[in-house]
């Protein structure tokens, strides 16, 4: 039984419509880009009531942070600048410490401390909190909702910057695949096409990336890309200088394209060719290290622990997923688009793929501990999360790579069933000229075959002694009748093969399992590692602010006064349970269930580890049963000790206490 091949149009729109909504469903689960660094502690702290004003707020982050000018603005109650707009750079030894310095005679009130800076892996962080000097207040302060990295600007960064990636596989992968595995592809046009279409989508999207650097840390407006004192200030960060160094990378790439489908397709002497790969080897391998370090040197690997290990093994990485997917999409066009690939060549490409996956195995385990550090935070965290996503799916491709492998075997095994022209039919021979034009594009061999046809005609008019006035549309019309036989022909010819079809199958499920890899490595880029996070979540608890989430503190306490109607339950909501003001709602019941009319009940708070109170509060009887107060202030967090007093009769009353911790 024949296999027959799928067909380009139809195969590969269905698996790429299915890659498409694979997309779809993780980057509609993806939020903006989350802090990379974090805010670990502040001075004073988050929800604090000092007595003073301080003369400085002070914020301490997990890891070092690209400080400007308004990256810390501390607002009055009345959104007036209480700060003087110096930053201050208090870092020691490991700990990443920046201040600013307050306007003195600040008024009482409630003050809010907003900030946004850039980590040190490249992403955008912002965040804000509040202090009371004296007594809290109401504030008019209105932050934007905009998180860091988000909106438009933040859609179109993570779109340029996955197309980085996709084009920095194909470009280095497609040249290796050439150089190493199908030194004769050099002249096939659908592989020159993909190469340089490569080289272009990296170069427009770094060039995207630049523009859009300054609105994505910033101001999230798009107008903000054409911003020429923006990009000035970006080109003086590290990630501007890595974008910058890129382009220029991307110049010495043009010239090894060039050189690859140029002068090293015209070469015809053994010795000469030799001689040029050797130099486009050495020299390409320099521009994709290069080219592979300007990632290095700007995100995750150049942070964190042993950053001088992790990017090298960084590189290493990004060189090994471009010889492996960026091979095989150039092999997938190969396949579909020249029917004369060489079985060699596919059997080349196996040994590299295979040696690629051993090398991601091996850098990929390392830059896993690197940056999740322990099982819990590969299963609690996003970053972990995705990171098992990745691996799942590395393991799905390299089950189809095996698959791949298996077929290539069967072809190396059947020396009949040879993947080059010269095993072809006669009548594949006879239209070899047709052959390279269908190479290049599908409807050229149609149009090759057709222009042929008529000259045919034409030609056999001439020789009949026909007038020459033959009819244009009827010759026009036999034309096209052979182009379409003439085609249908040569590609039942090239699909009879049932090892090359089951080939081309496996290659292109490869591939679009390859892009939704490639999709979740980029949303990876842009999580906070799960190590960092753990850790930034350890110091936070330790530093106070934050204790807990925000949630409604409810307690529920029985009584016993020891009178008539004595007996009950108090229920005691306080939302949202955290600093500031809140709200205070009791419930007095029988043991039934129903409300309970006591005469009084009272509410005391105390902070006794900062001998703060007891501060009392005095709920006003909304009905039976029911008392409630709004705007009770609870000026820090910490572990509270709530006083509720219940008095049934004139004589009888008691006092219930529950100690909860308000973040």
């Amino acid at each position: 039984m024949t296999t027959t091949a799928p067909r380009l149009g139809t195969a590969l729109a269905r698996l790429l419509i299915l890659a498409a909504a694979i997309l779809g469903t993780l980057f509609a689960g993806v939020a903006p880009a989350s802090a990379h660094a974090a805010l670990t502690g502040s001075d004073p702290k988050d929800g604090a009531v000092v007595a003073t004003a301080p003369k400085e707020v002070n914020l301490t982050f997990s890891e070092q942070v690209a400080m400007s000018a308004d990256s810390i603005r501390v607002l009055d109650p009345a959104g007036r600048r209480a700060d003087t707009g110096e930053i201050r750079d208090l870092c020691s030894g490991s700990i990443v410490r920046y201040g600013v310095e307050l306007r003195a005679g600040l008024p009482d009130g409630t003050y809010t401390v907003a900030w946004q800076t850039v980590s040190a892996d490249s992403h955008p962080i912002a965040g804000a909190f509040t202090f009371s000097i004296g007594a809290p207040s109401a504030t008019s302060v209105a932050l934007p909702d905009r998180e860091p990295g988000g909106g438009l600007v933040g859609a179109l960064y993570g779109i340029a910057r996955y197309l980085s990636y996709a084009g920095f596989a194909v470009l280095v992968g497609g040249g290796a695949f050439v150089l190493i595995c199908w030194p004769r592809g050099a002249s096939a046009r659908p592989v020159q096409r993909t190469v340089v279409r490569a080289w272009l989508t990296l170069t427009g999207a770094t060039l995207v990336m630049l523009l859009l650097r300054n609105p994505y840390t910033g101001s999230g407006e798009l107008s903000d890309a054409f911003d020429l004192a923006g990009l000035k200030s970006v080109l003086e960060t590290k990630t501007g200088a890595a974008l910058t160094s890129r382009l220029l990378l991307l110049g010495a790439a043009a010239l090894f394209v060039a050189v690859l489908f140029g002068a090293y397709t015209r070469r015809t002497d053994p010795k000469e060719k030799k001689d040029l790969v050797f130099g486009l080897g050495i020299g390409g391998t320099v521009v994709a290290t290069g080219i592979a370090g300007t990632w290095a040197l700007a995100e995750h690997a150049s942070t964190g622990i042993q950053p001088g290990i992790a990017m090298p093994v960084d590189i290493l990485h990004l060189l090994a997923v471009a010889a492996w997917l960026g091979g095989l999409t150039v092999l997938l066009i190969a396949l579909y688009r020249a029917p004369s690939v060489e079985r060699i060549a596919v059997e080349r490409f196996s040994k590299v793929a295979f040696t690629s996956v051993a090398v991601l195995a091996a850098t990929g385990l390392y830059q896993s501990w690197r940056q999740v550090g322990s099982w819990s935070a590969l299963t609690g965290t996003r970053y972990g999360q995705l990171l098992l996503v990745k691996i799942g799916l590395m393991g799905v491709l390299v089950g189809i790579a095996w698959i791949s492998r298996r077929w290539t075997q069967r072809l190396a095994d059947l020396p009949s069933k040879d993947l080059s022209s010269a095993d072809l039919s006669s009548a594949e021979e006879e239209t070899e000229g047709v052959e390279e034009g269908e190479a290049s594009e599908p409807d050229e061999a149609s149009e090759a075959d057709e222009a042929s046809a008529i000259s045919e005609i034409s030609e056999a008019a001439g020789a009949s002694g026909a007038s020459p006035d033959v009819d244009p549309e009827r010759a026009a019309q036999l034309a096209r009748q052979r182009a379409a036989v003439a085609t249908a022909r040569r590609k039942r010819e090239r699909d009879a093969d049932p090892e090359r079809s089951g080939l081309r199958r496996s290659v292109l499920t490869e591939a679009a399992v390859a892009v939704v890899l490639l999709a979740v490595t980029t949303v990876l880029t842009t999580t906070e590692p799960g190590r960092t996070e753990e850790e930034a979540g350890r110091s936070t608890s330790a530093s106070g602010p934050a204790a807990v989430p925000d949630r409604p503190v409810d307690v529920r306490l029985p009584f016993d006064t020891g009178g008539v109607d004595g007996k009950g339950v108090v229920r005691l909501s306080l939302d949202p349970g955290r600093t500031g003001a809140n709200g205070l709602h009791i419930y007095v019941e029988r043991p039934d269930g129903k409300p309970l009319d006591v005469p009084e009940v009272k509410v005391a708070l105390t902070l006794e580890a900062k001998d703060v109170g007891p501060l009392p509060v005095a709920p006003d009887r909304i009905q039976a049963g029911h008392w409630s107060a709004s705007g009770v202030q609870i000026p820090m967090p910490g572990e509270w000790r709530i006083q509720v007093t219940v008095r049934t009769s004139d004589i009888d009353q008691t006092t219930l206490d529950k100690n909860v911790k308000i973040g």
